[in-house]
């Protein structure tokens, strides 16, 4: 009797089952990230046991303890019990109803911070370059920040002035405008970035990142000068999923360290980040008079209700009430 000395192959890691699922879903490669590092965490916070063998006072148990020792925030907790439902539900397909059930923390109703006009000013007036432009365009558009980064050259419309903005959050596309003041500097901003992609081409590497099936629909397109991304990196580097040497977009803690500077440099106590920008966009529409329909339109939101938070900031002082003490 001969036996078959083809080799077996062993079933995929856990943690590459979770990688493979979450690509056939087209999540990010940053949710792919932290859903693996939370899996990878719960596994070792109870003595690398198998997810399978585990149940709902586990997932408690850590949950717990991420509150109590890791003094996580409700949304990092939350981010967390967002990881394990899809580890059950989606790769060890098994039924917990008892998952659905484990409360989520409950997440403060904080109010945005929202710098005044004169602040914005002071901000953008001490930013420099590419970083200048980004900043300008997400207060001017009220793009948030991975919208703008993520950024490619058939998205933007410069006769019509409008900015197309794809996979937004939610997966959704939206229109928001061009402001005519960054249009010039964001047009020569594109011919600095065409002569970066001629020498791409030169060196055969200019493809670019394509999402979901794109790539197989339009093998070319990943090399055409309409996909690129507007904001690139200064260098190389290696796509985590294919492999492949390409430039990719830039990093957005970049743009965040030089808004950093630029507050701090403008003396502004409030805590601004890029996405304050985003924040002061929709405040400011709301105290020119636009109705509020027109602002959830342009930010991208689902329901009314997520825009009305901005409405806090149109009445002087707190709710327009006149302090009893100034009526003395």
């Amino acid at each position: 009797m001969q036996i078959s000395s083809t080799p077996i192959n062993p079933p995929p890691k856990l943690l590459d089952q979770v990688r493979d699922r979450i690509r056939v879903k087209h999540y990010s490669i940053s949710t792919e990230k932290l859903y693996v590092q939370w899996i990878r965490r719960f596994i070792l916070f109870h003595g690398k046991r198998h997810p399978s063998e585990l149940g709902a006072v586990e997932v408690e148990a850590f949950l717990t303890h991420l509150a109590v020792e890791g003094h996580v925030s409700a949304s990092t907790q939350n981010q967390a019990l967002s990881a394990l439902l899809f580890l059950y539900k989606e790769v060890l397909l098994i039924d917990l109803p008892w998952l659905e059930d484990v409360v989520r923390a409950k997440r403060p109703q904080r109010l945005p911070v929202v710098l005044t006009r004169t602040e914005v000013r002071a901000v953008l007036v001490r930013m420099k370059g590419v970083y200048a432009l980004m900043a300008n365009l997400l207060y001017g558009t009220g793009m948030r920040l991975m919208e703008c980064v993520r950024l490619r050259v058939k998205d933007v419309d410069f006769e019509r002035g409008e900015i197309m903005v794809r996979c937004g959050k939610g997966g959704k596309d939206r229109v928001t405008m061009l402001p005519s003041s960054v249009s010039a500097g964001l047009q020569a901003h594109l011919v600095q970035r065409r002569a970066i992609f001629d020498d791409d081409k030169r060196e055969g590497k200019a493809s670019v990142y394509l999402p979901d099936a794109l790539a197989r629909k339009y093998p070319n397109a990943a090399a055409e000068w309409p996909w690129q991304y507007i904001f690139v990196s200064g260098s190389y580097s290696v796509d985590p999923r294919s492999g492949a040497v390409r430039r990719h977009h830039i990093d957005e803690k970049l743009l965040q360290r030089a808004m950093k500077k630029a507050v701090q440099a403008a003396e502004i106590t409030k805590l601004a980040t890029p996405h304050t920008l985003r924040h002061s966009f929709a405040t400011h529409l709301l105290e020119a008079g636009y109705d509020i329909r027109t602002v959830q339109a342009l930010l991208g939101h689902s329901d009314v209700s997520t825009t009305m938070i901005y409405t806090h900031v149109l009445n002087k002082g707190a709710l327009g009430v006149l302090s009893p003490l100034d009526q003395l």
